[in-house]
């Protein structure tokens, strides 16, 4: 490359617009020459391998404030500073695959934010006919739930995905779901009461619960965690 280079010249030779020739000027990145009899600013060889090396700099990621210690730094400041720059990377690297996975699991719906014991345990209410509002306010509380007490959480749900393998107590599951849409005066609501009273009696007491509040909250504060006939099935029940 022999001769002096308009601007245009210069930014083809580099692989870069005039506009970004423009802007490493204006950062100081790029020394500015004066202009020719002309008028027109040109550029020498020196200018052209500058401008190499900014635009190398400038898509590895370093910030073009960085950029100008860079241009005048010796073999072993360079070679720290992209040690770096590719450590920098790496971890950038590591972020956005973290990022992709999350979206991976975000296409399967809750997985991303329950345990995989509970992620199962939803599939097979989904398998067993169980209502999508149902299913809602199981994962709604096993979210609240786990953050309240990891440990508790994993005794819960194991006891839970053992529960709903008894047929007695996976028919009344069925039948307190399909409760929530009945009328409360449903004659019904006695004998579910009943039949749910007498199962709950032959079980040994669970142990007590350390977030006994957020497990409150997640039964209680829910949009859709009542209905009518589930309040007086409540009633029936503690009566």
């Amino acid at each position: 490359m022999s001769g002096m280079l308009t601007i245009g010249q210069l930014a083809d030779y580099a692989g870069v617009t005039i506009k970004a020739v423009r802007h490493y000027h204006q950062r100081g990145l790029l020394a500015e020459p004066g202009r020719d009899v002309s008028g027109y600013r040109r550029y020498t060889a020196k200018d052209a391998i500058d401008l190499v090396k900014i635009r190398t700099l400038a898509q590895a990621g370093v910030p073009l404030a960085r950029i100008k210690d860079l241009l005048d730094a010796d073999a072993d400041t360079l070679a720290a500073a992209i040690a770096e720059i590719d450590h920098d990377l790496e971890d950038r690297i590591a972020q956005l695959r973290r990022t992709r996975e999350q979206l991976a699991e975000l296409r399967g719906g809750e997985r991303l934010f329950v345990s995989p014991e509970v992620a199962d345990y939803l599939e097979e209410l989904r398998r067993l006919g169980v209502s999508e509002r149902q299913r809602e306010l199981e994962r709604d509380g096993w979210i609240l739930m786990r953050t309240a007490s990891p440990e508790d959480a994993a005794g819960w749900i194991a006891e839970k995905r053992e529960l709903i393998g008894d047929p007695e107590f996976r028919a009344l599951y069925l039948e307190h779901d399909a409760a929530y849409d009945w009328p409360p005066d449903d004659p019904r609501l006695p004998a579910l009461a009943e039949r749910t009273r007498s199962w709950f009696a032959g079980r040994v007491e669970s142990p007590p619960v350390r977030g006994e509040a957020i497990a409150r909250l997640a039964q209680e504060s829910q949009p859709g965690a009542s209905s009518p006939a589930w309040e007086r099935l409540a009633r029936l029940m503690e009566g």
